[in-house]
């Protein structure tokens, strides 16, 4: 999020945590301790991927220190929805290309395989190149993969959302979401749309056209996305 979080700073003060807790739990109180610590509460939460039912979660539990909540490329909030992403991501690939991801999917499931983090990072880069449009030329500025910490973290949140619990949780949530999404992601718009319009007071979905998982790398998308955000924010 470091683009994003550059591009706004010309219009506004811009945190950018960065979550390092092995737990989903931890995840949520290191983000609260930044956040009680460094901002202006209430703030303006907004979240990237995982990042984004991170922020959902956390604006569930602690709703009285986020006053606007932006969703961008969020992940499904139910498990139906969820079914057919990578099916989608892998039909995006070359034959040699997923051929290649199917592998590391399959090497990263065993236990005795060390230096997953290696692993991890090239098949984020196929995932990346499926999940885009037309992407313009950009630096991922990725600090580090950690498989360990994506595996815990996110098995407890697949857990939540395949119990209901994820969207039980967000009935708590006061302020306007807004989730702004891609019609080229592979997570479907209609498992964010569909999920939080019947649980959430005030929600709005705004979809790019021409768009991937990444607003701000997509050539016809960029302009749009960052002409939203500083207008939402």
């Amino acid at each position: 999020m470091a683009p994003v979080a550059r591009e706004l700073s010309s219009v506004r003060g811009v945190l950018e945590p960065l979550q390092t807790a092995t737990t989903l739990e931890g995840q949520v109180q290191e983000l609260k301790a930044v956040l009680e610590k460094n901002g202006d509460l209430p703030v303006t939460l907004i979240g990237f991927s995982w990042g984004a039912m991170l922020s959902f979660i956390f604006t569930a539990r602690h709703p009285s220190l986020v006053k606007k909540l932006i969703l961008i490329g969020s992940g499904a909030y139910e498990e139906k929805y969820a079914a057919n992403i990578m099916e989608a991501r892998l039909s995006r690939l070359s034959e040699e290309e997923r051929e290649e991801a199917l592998s590391l999917m399959e090497t990263l499931n065993r236990p005795a395989i060390e230096d997953k983090n290696t692993l991890m990072a090239r098949l984020g880069k196929l995932i990346s190149k499926a999940d885009s449009y037309n992407p313009l030329p950009h630096d991922s500025e990725i600090l580090e993969c950690q498989y360990d910490i994506y595996q815990s973290v996110w098995e407890q949140a697949r857990e939540l959302r395949s119990s209901g619990k994820l969207l039980e949780l967000g009935k708590r949530i006061q302020c306007p979401v807004v989730a702004i999404h891609g019609d080229y992601d592979p997570h479907l718009s209609e498992g964010i749309k569909d999920p939080l319009s019947r649980i959430l007071k005030d929600f709005r979905l705004i979809l790019l056209e021409k768009c991937g998982h990444c607003p701000w790398i997509e050539r016809s998308a960029r302009d749009r996305f960052y002409n939203i955000l500083k207008n939402e924010v």
